[in-house]
């Protein structure tokens, strides 16, 4: 890709859930980045979003269950044997693929393990996030940087990693849970943590599955919550399972 001092393989996975409208222009923009794979998951679509992806030159995967955490494993599942780093961004064209170099470049460097692309630290087009997006991505960096120390000021879902090191994570959520597990199992493990600025957009087309409605954001909400405390305790349990075995060993 674009790497080219790094020569790195890239693979981006988009998640997509009803998106005909502007996914293929998102398919099109990431390819001319550079990245060596474009696997768009289609989780369950009733339009084309299938069609106008694999027209436009991407890996279709089908996940037919719901959850925005099984079409993002399903596509690091699909994700072609020479992938050495993974990249995650929305289908909406929200995220902004003019970033690809600067979200995957610390990873390709060595000089991160997660990279995540900040919309706070950013420009974002007026509308292009919720007061409740950016509300929750504060308390959880909050909790975050209280918990383990690690500083985070979003929950965008612009990030890249080295594949074998998303898959050492364990990672389990099926759902909007997705995003912050891998933050706080990234921040738990000790691994090199960075955020980089990035430019956020308001949707291409589409209907927003979370910011679009109360009752959606809501649930998000409540289930981003309910994770990061479920994970908390179950995170500080195995680090305390594993320094009383490393002390009696």
């Amino acid at each position: 890709m674009l790497l080219v001092s790094h020569n790195s393989v890239v693979a981006v996975v988009i998640p997509c859930l009803n998106e005909a409208e502007p996914i293929a222009g998102v398919v099109r923009d990431v390819l001319a980045t550079g990245v060596d794979h474009v696997i768009v998951v289609d989780n369950g679509s009733t339009d084309d979003t299938a069609g106008q992806a694999a027209a436009a030159g991407a890996v279709v995967v089908r996940e037919p269950r719901r959850g925005y955490g099984r079409a993002c494993a399903a596509g690091v599942a699909a994700a072609p044997q020479d992938t050495e780093i993974i990249v995650f961004m929305d289908g909406d064209g929200s995220d902004v693929p003019h970033f690809m170099v600067a979200v995957a470049g610390p990873v390709a460097a060595d000089a991160a393990d997660f990279v995540m692309g900040s919309r706070l630290l950013g420009r974002r087009e007026p509308g292009s996030m919720t007061p409740q997006q950016v509300v929750a991505g504060w308390l959880a960096g909050l909790l975050m940087k209280l918990t383990y120390g690690v500083t985070f000021t979003d929950m965008s879902p612009f990030r890249a990693m080295r594949i074998d090191r998303l898959r050492a994570l364990g990672m389990t959520e099926a759902t909007y849970g997705w995003n912050l597990e891998m933050q706080m199992r990234a921040a738990a493990g000790g691994l090199r943590i960075r955020e980089v600025p990035v430019d956020h957009r308001c949707r291409r087309g589409g209907v927003s599955k979370v910011s679009g409605n109360v009752t959606a954001g809501l649930k998000a909400a409540w289930k981003i919550t309910t994770t990061f405390l479920r994970l908390a305790v179950s995170l500080r349990a195995t680090r305390r399972d594993a320094a009383l075995q490393a002390s009696t060993s």
